[in-house]
């Protein structure tokens, strides 16, 4: 069995999430967020979820809150289009919401079917009403990812975290990816 070794940025994500006492995982495999969804499979105390749909994990993460717990959403931009009309629900009845989003359709981006909704990500998100911070440099992952942790499950806002590509870095096609 191999050890895959983390680009450092995706140590800090899980590094903050874990500080800011988040006890479940909810997600739909992405590279981007490899390390903290096999850190969330390896911790005992963290709840992972296995998505088959981003909306799902909008009432993970508000089932979770009622629960007396503390969760995060974790998908590609892609998956925020999927999630427009649950986004009513946390709005509706004031849930704290923290999601932390892989982008695509940016930097180097080869998949054209990936622009649309990478374009559109952040209005979308802000037009459902919640509050979009980014990241785009390494050295910004620990203090974004616990201020929106803060403001989710403090003072009970809506967050998104946008991880941008070129943090992220270059992905490329190859024929093992199809």
């Amino acid at each position: 069995m191999s050890t895959i070794e983390s680009p450092t940025w995706q140590r800090d994500v899980w590094g903050a999430l874990r500080a800011s006492g988040v006890q479940q995982v909810a997600y739909v495999p992405d590279a981007g967020h490899s390390h903290a969804i096999r850190e969330a499979i390896a911790d005992p105390e963290v709840i992972d979820v296995l998505l088959t749909s981003e909306q799902e994990g909008i009432g993970v993460v508000a089932g979770a809150w009622l629960g007396g717990q503390r969760a995060v959403l974790l998908m590609q931009s892609s998956g925020v289009g999927n999630c427009i009309n649950m986004l009513s629900l946390l709005d509706s009845c004031r849930f704290p919401f923290l999601t932390l989003v892989t982008m695509r359709g940016e930097y180097a981006e080869f998949n054209p079917w990936q622009g649309p909704m990478g374009r559109a990500t952040e209005d979308a998100l802000k037009l459902m009403g919640v509050t979009v911070l980014r990241v785009d440099h390494a050295d910004e992952v620990t203090d974004t990812v616990s201020a929106a942790a803060d403001a989710a499950y403090l003072a009970g806002e809506r967050v998104a975290v946008l991880i941008g590509q070129r943090l992220i870095g270059r992905k490329a096609w190859t024929e093992e990816g199809k």
